[in-house]
């Protein structure tokens, strides 16, 4: 496969990681695309980009870590699904610049880029400013900024939890004056 050829996927893979706003620090889009990986397969017919072995995606303040991560396109060539698979899937990314960075975890991680919304499956776990969401599945809406969380019906989950598991902590007297 000729690089000539893959370029229209790589340019798909910097607009969809990079468009949404809601996603990160304002500049954070502006950064290149860093992908590292003991291997790609990348097939422009089918709109298919698969990079195996210690994946490592960076942008600016936002880093997706797993085993196998998995770009697929739509018709138009926009990047419709990101996917990653790790023991477990890792993202992180800095919200705004006075806010901590948000970690999240789960055996397989999904970003539905035009429906603007991650899915957390399987081991599921979201850490923000010291606060923690647990569950088999998390999904969180990053345009409307909704989390729902629950049981992962229809998928075979490696540890079942029939109930999620929040711990929020409490507000700062500083915060509290304000």
């Amino acid at each position: 496969m000729r690089l000539v050829n893959t370029l229209p996927l790589l340019l798909s893979l910097a607009a969809a990681i990079g468009s949404p706003a809601t996603w990160a620090l304002p500049t954070d889009r502006e950064q290149p695309i860093r992908v590292q990986a003991d291997s790609a397969e990348l097939d422009d017919k089918q709109g298919v980009a698969v990079y195996r072995g210690d994946v490592v995606v960076t942008q600016g303040s936002m880093k997706l870590t797993g085993n196998t991560v998995t770009l697929k396109q739509n018709k138009n060539g926009d990047i419709e699904v990101v996917t990653s698979v790790g023991k477990p899937a890792y993202f992180e990314q800095k919200p705004a610049p006075e806010k901590e960075i948000t970690k999240a975890y789960g055996l397989t991680i999904q970003y539905f880029v035009t429906q603007n919304r991650v899915v957390l499956i399987d081991q599921a776990k979201v850490i923000q400013e010291g606060n923690t969401f647990e569950g088999e599945k998390i999904v969180y809406d990053t345009q409307r900024q909704i989390v729902n969380a629950g049981r992962a019906t229809g998928t075979q989950v490696t540890t079942p939890r029939p109930r999620i598991d929040m711990v929020i902590q409490p507000k700062k007297k500083q915060d509290q004056a304000q």
